[in-house]
């Protein structure tokens, strides 16, 4: 078991760490801008006029993505049904409406597989071999499929360091779902009270907190001084601020 310093707080005995991929340990804000973009504007082909109401939804304005936003902490899945939802108030059946928006979420993701490289956050390479290192178990849980979630890990060449790679692929089971939380922790085999959560939105903390993690850790990239974060046990504004105590 190890002991883990942040800011001041030291979190005793702790066996497991499990972060979130995008925006905490993904620089994926402009990848996702791109693929939210490309979304709305296959949508709108078909249904004109759904495309700006879209990219609001979305949480996309201009250059910049919101980090509470859809895109930014929602799943594929729950992505789609908004989308279907803006389909569906022009008329369409439900069915047809999922389909349309399916349809473009597939040709999207076709249109920008090969953009799908996302680097690392600086520095965060350091901190996870330094947890690796110190006989902690790792892992990722991320409201991404698990293709992509396997994607990232192998791009970075990552293997190494993580026994967990997860992602959500039903629709019965995200986040905030504590339920999420505790199967990653099963399959990691140690306990949610000896494991702590990095993530970068409210869901990751609210899950955590419901599932019994020894802590929760709020990650906004230079600044964590953010509302959304206000329920971490810390913010911080980068994974070097998590120290070995």
């Amino acid at each position: 078991m190890v002991n883990i310093n942040c800011q001041g707080i030291t979190f005793p005995n702790i066996q497991a760490v499990i972060f979130d991929k995008d925006g905490t340990l993904e620089d994926s804000q402009e990848f996702l801008r791109n693929l939210g973009l490309k979304r709305s504007r296959l949508v709108d082909a078909q249904i004109p006029g759904v495309g700006e109401p879209l990219l609001m939804s979305f949480g996309i304005n201009g250059s910049k993505i919101d980090p509470t936003g859809l895109m930014a902490v929602g799943s594929r899945r729950e992505n789609e049904i908004v989308a279907a939802g803006y389909i569906a108030e022009t008329g369409r059946g439900w069915l047809e409406s999922l389909n349309i928006a399916r349809r473009a979420f597939d040709e999207a993701d076709q249109m920008l597989k090969n953009n799908n490289n996302s680097p690392l956050f600086v520095g965060s390479l350091e901190v996870i071999k330094s947890l690796y290192a110190a006989g902690l178990r790792l892992g990722i849980l991320s409201a991404a499929p698990t293709k992509d979630v396997q994607r990232f890990v192998e791009q970075n060449h990552l293997k190494d360091y993580f026994q967990l790679e997860m992602g959500v692929d039903s629709a019965n089971l995200n986040k905030p779902d504590p339920a999420l939380f505790l199967k990653a922790c099963e399959k990691l085999g140690v306990a949610p009270e000896v494991t702590l959560m990095v993530g970068d939105s409210a869901g990751d903390i609210e899950m955590a907190k419901n599932a019994g993690a020894a802590g929760c850790l709020g990650i906004c990239w230079g600044n964590a001084k953010v509302s959304h974060l206000e329920k971490a046990d810390v913010a911080i504004a980068s994974l070097a601020e998590i120290k070995l105590a």
